[in-house]
């Protein structure tokens, strides 16, 4: 996908600010929730760096002294070095929703602006301990893909396609999701995390390619919403249009019938969601366009 096919939205307001003592707070929560769900040993061969001991040794002519513990020498009346079992650099794979829905938004921002923080939050986090960031982008005519990088390049790159805004109106593809995490899967070699940012709106088919990533990978869905999404306002008729496919609809929002009907449609959806990522064991994370999305995306990993 070239980012000419996006466009920033005409409402673009930004994530807003992001404070650092917050994030510092997500490294602790996303550290813990990695080391909860990623299946498998993910600690690399070897010694060097890290926290797990690895052996007590002798010291011996060129080692650095302060490797030297106390205890074992003390006890030993010999010098000896403790070795760790250096930690894997993880790599953080962010799948990106562009469509033309993430362009809407009522309250303080629109929901790409919410994505936009979300993922650069994510970014940032990823690229710490010598790890490194791809992204997926979907939901535009294809998906770009940007291979994994670490420190400044990869936030440097992340942010240059976070600031091409989403697909004009009428680009959907209901499999795109689907065809996305099935890329990652083919792509991500080693044990990670895998953060899939969307509205999940009309995507269809994403249920196993979650269930297939979550064999070797840390999961997890952040869900960005908006409150007008989930009930229509009584302002009497209104023409509007899917930015999805494009389509035209009037509908008379004055019937009481028809904003209770909208209400339970969607309800019922968020429900589906919510259901098939608790029973994948996919952790969930829902963000709305009228709070501190950060301070939200704080509180629900905690």
């Amino acid at each position: 996908m070239s980012t000419a096919q996006l466009q920033p939205p005409a409402a673009r307001q930004g994530p807003g600010p992001i404070a650092q003592p917050l994030v510092e707070a997500l490294d602790v929560a996303v550290s813990r929730l990695v080391a909860r769900t990623l299946p498998g040993d993910r600690r690399a061969a070897g010694v060097g760096l890290g926290t797990e001991l690895a052996q007590l040794r002798p010291y011996e002519l060129g080692d650095d002294v302060r490797h030297i513990d106390p205890a074992a020498s003390a006890r030993t009346r010999q010098p000896h070095i403790r070795l760790h079992v250096p930690e894997r650099a993880l790599t953080t794979w962010i799948v990106l929703d562009v469509s033309p829905s993430m362009a809407f938004g009522t309250a303080r921002r629109l929901k790409a602006d919410v994505a936009e923080g979300a993922a650069f939050v994510f970014g940032r986090l990823g690229v710490r301990r010598a790890g490194s960031v791809g992204l997926v982008v979907f939901g535009a005519a294809a998906p770009l893909v940007l291979p994994p990088r670490g420190s400044r390049p990869g936030i440097v790159a992340l942010r240059r396609v976070l600031a091409q805004g989403v697909a004009p109106d009428g680009r959907h593809d209901a499999g795109a999701l689907a065809d996305s995490l099935r890329r990652v899967g083919r792509l991500a070699r080693q044990p990670g995390l895998v953060v899939t940012i969307s509205d999940f709106r009309d995507q269809l088919g994403w249920e196993r390619p979650f269930g297939s990533l979550r064999v070797r990978h840390s999961l997890l869905a952040v869900e960005v919403l908006d409150p007008r999404e989930a009930e229509l306002p009584s302002v009497g008729h209104l023409a509007v249009v899917d930015p999805e496919t494009g389509a035209r609809i009037e509908v008379n929002t004055s019937s009481r019938r028809i904003r209770r009907r909208f209400a339970e449609l969607e309800q019922d959806r968020r429900a589906t969601v919510a259901g098939e990522l608790r029973r994948l064991r996919v952790p969930q994370v829902t963000l709305s366009t009228e709070h501190d999305w950060l301070r939200e995306l704080g509180r629900q990993l905690r």
